[in-house]
């Protein structure tokens, strides 16, 4: 995945010295303006989309109980404990298609707002996931719904602590570290990125 990123972001800084080159020759006596400048930056950086800056990848082993008690007692005639190991991802990035692009012709200065980043995707290879009966008999068979409910649990508190960690900065920091020098290869020296 990071060489897809990687291969993207190559292609888009070629197109872009390209589409600057071009623009610097103007073969046609052709002239921008700060509108159309402004927007040809906006229409090459929304074609990335959802930009995906940061993933991070996990494996969790959690444990999930089911008890069965008689009804009206505090008698347990089943348990099962079940040991489970799955592994996923996390991306985290930006939506790009509300980027926020404005050029001052007097400092020559562009600036650009950015929405902040977001949890793109939180998933969990079912493929590579194992269950193992660590405790069980005849009468104590777990729900497979059960074992659905505790990995997403599980999952949506490891998405609260990596942005409690700093996740979302992180992935604006790459935006920004990505951006720059995609607008600088389109001919902007002088710019400033917001994120919103």
């Amino acid at each position: 995945m990071k060489k897809l990123v990687g291969t993207l972001v190559f292609v888009l800084i070629i197109g872009a010295i390209g589409v600057f080159a071009f623009s610097q020759i103007k073969p046609f006596g052709i002239t921008t303006n700060s509108s159309a400048e402004t927007s040809l930056v906006q229409d090459r950086i929304v074609e990335l989309s959802e930009w995906t800056t940061l993933k991070y990848e996990y494996s969790k082993a959690i444990v999930s109980r089911t008890d069965k008690n008689i009804p009206l007692t505090d008698i347990n005639f089943a348990e099962a404990i079940k040991l489970i190991e799955y592994s996923g991802y996390l991306k985290a990035g930006s939506d790009l298609s509300k980027l926020e692009v404005s050029y001052d012709e007097v400092s020559e200065q562009l600036s650009v707002r950015v929405p902040k980043a977001q949890i793109l995707d939180n998933v969990v290879e079912t493929e590579k996931t194992t269950i193992e009966d660590v405790k069980g008999n005849i009468f104590s068979d777990s729900p497979t719904q059960k074992v659905f409910d505790d990995i997403n649990a599980d999952k949506a508190t490891l998405e609260e602590e990596k942005i409690s960690q700093g996740f979302l900065e992180e992935a604006d920091k790459r935006t920004e570290e990505l951006l720059t020098p995609l607008l600088s290869s389109m001919g902007h020296d002088d710019v400033i990125i917001e994120f919103y």
